[in-house]
C-alpha cells in the first residue's frame, strides 16, 4: 500500500520535471493585461485645469486638488481604481492605465504641480472716489420732478 502512494507522486514529479513550467517568469516576462483593466490613474497635468471634479467624485477621498498651490495629488494605495474620477473629468486629462502600482514598504502620495497654468487676471481696484468714476449720467428731463414731492399738508411717516 505504501508502495503505491509513492509511485503516484513519482509520476508527477517525472512529469512536472520534464514539462515546462506552469507560470511565467516575472521580471524577464511582464504580464500583458487585457483590454480595459482598470490599472492606476495617470493625470496629463498640461490638460488639467485643476477644477476638483475628480476630488469630489472620488468616493475614498484619494484626489486632492489645490487650486491656490496649483497641485494634483493622489494617494496612490487609498485608490480603489474605480473609474469614477476618469468618468467626470470635464478635460479627459484623466486615464486608466493598465498597470498597478508598485508595492511598497510605506504609502506613497504621488504630487503632480501645474506649471504652465495662467496666473489669474487681477481684479479691478476699487476707486476712492466712488461716483466720480461711475459712467456719466444723461440729464434729467427738465419737464420731470428730480424727486418726488409729497403734497403740501401731508406729513410723510
Amino acid at each position: 500500500m505504501k508502495n503505491m502512494r509513492i509511485m503516484r507522486f513519482t509520476r508527477t514529479a517525472l512529469k512536472n520535471l520534464f514539462s515546462p513550467p506552469a507560470t511565467r517568469s516575472y521580471p524577464e516576462q511582464p504580464r500583458e493585461y487585457p483590454e480595459r483593466t482598470r490599472g492606476h490613474i495617470e493625470n496629463d497635468i498640461d490638460t488639467c485645469i485643476l477644477c476638483g471634479l475628480c476630488s469630489r467624485k472620488c468616493p475614498t477621498g484619494a484626489i486632492t486638488v489645490n487650486r491656490a498651490e496649483k497641485t494634483w495629488k493622489i494617494d496612490r494605495f487609498g485608490c480603489i481604481q474605480c473609474g469614477c474620477c476618469v468618468e467626470n473629468c470635464p478635460k479627459k486629462c484623466l486615464r486608466m492605465e493598465k498597470t498597478y502600482p508598485e508595492p511598497g514598504p510605506e504609502k506613497r502620495t504621488d504630487t503632480l504641480i501645474k506649471t504652465n497654468m495662467p496666473a489669474p487676471a487681477p481684479k479691478p481696484a476699487a476707486n476712492p472716489q466712488g461716483a466720480a468714476a461711475s459712467p456719466a449720467k444723461p440729464a434729467a428731463n427738465p419737464q420731470t420732478p428730480a424727486s418726488p414731492v409729497a403734497p403740501a399738508g401731508k406729513a410723510e411717516a
